[in-house]
């Protein structure tokens, strides 16, 4: 998200943003481009492309194998070619296993660069745009994080991952419910989850070291500004549905008083309000 010398980054991170607000169903803005992944062929052992013709737990270490393959190409192509940098972001990345956070019929997707569609009009962000709001928080093993948006829980999967305690808030109960049993089946118990609405944080876990936010709010909420702790970082899309936005990172003071910093023009899903 270089100033005007990272195009491609910039452009992923509109992509994925895009994709976010219109899902594949939506008229509001047309329908959505399905990219080709830039991963190549090479990336992939030549044992996983005769996965098929293997017996029982041969297949299943062939398809792991592949998987962690398409995961490393992933992390070195997409998200540190392009300027993350931080090795506890990228060491998350390269171990969460993104394709169990999908629909089964686009596993083979997963590792592409593009967002995908996880049910109810909601995705899955881009790879890179998943590393570069974690890169902006500065994850470390400890740190008590929010997260605003669980989705599939893939986000709150790579904050675990690096070993923060990680809270999040879904407006939609299925999904909800859906991550809960999926991060728990995948090793990751320790996040909370809950079902509400964002705007109000999690009051009882506060004060929280950092907040990442994956929708777009008219305003920051001042719940979440009053659960960041002093020296904590909030990272979230501000604009209107159909108007600009942009993604804003918002540092507090250790006085209470609170710094912005618009990072790139970005296009989210609202932040709802009221429970679905």
């Amino acid at each position: 998200m270089c100033g005007g010398g990272c195009r491609h980054a910039r452009a992923a991170a509109n992509d994925e943003a895009r994709t976010r607000a219109s899902p594949p169903s939506s008229v509001a803005f047309g329908l959505v481009v399905d990219f080709v992944s830039r991963i190549p062929r090479a990336a992939v052992p030549v044992v996983a492309l005769l996965a098929g013709a293997l017996p029982g737990a041969a297949q299943d270490r062939a398809g792991a194998e592949r998987y962690r393959a398409l995961r490393h190409a992933m992390v070195a192509e997409q998200i540190a070619a392009e300027g993350v940098t931080d090795t506890a972001t990228l060491g998350a990345i390269r171990t969460v296993p993104r394709h169990e956070f999908v629909p089964a019929d686009l596993r083979d997707r997963a590792y592409g660069d593009h967002p995908l569609p996880i049910g109810l009009g909601q995705t899955i962000s881009q790879p890179y745009v998943v590393a570069y709001m974690t890169e902006l928080i500065r994850p470390r093993p400890g740190m008590k994080v929010l997260e605003v948006g669980t989705g599939s829980g893939y986000q709150a999967a790579v904050l675990s991952e690096i070993g923060c305690a990680v809270f999040t808030v879904e407006i939609f109960e299925a999904l909800a419910a859906g991550a809960r049993e999926r991060l728990a089946r995948l090793g990751y118990g320790a996040v909370r989850v809950r079902h509400g609405d964002g705007h109000f944080g999690w009051p009882e876990g506060a004060p929280f070291d950092a907040i990442l936010v994956t929708a777009a709010a008219g305003y920051v909420p001042p719940a979440l500004i009053a659960q960041l702790k002093p020296g904590g970082r909030l990272v979230i899309p501000v604009g209107g549905v159909y108007g600009v936005q942009h993604l804003i990172l918002v540092e507090k003071q250790a006085d209470g008083t609170v710094r912005t910093r618009q990072l790139l023009p970005v296009r989210f899903v609202p932040l709802l309000s009221g429970l679905r």
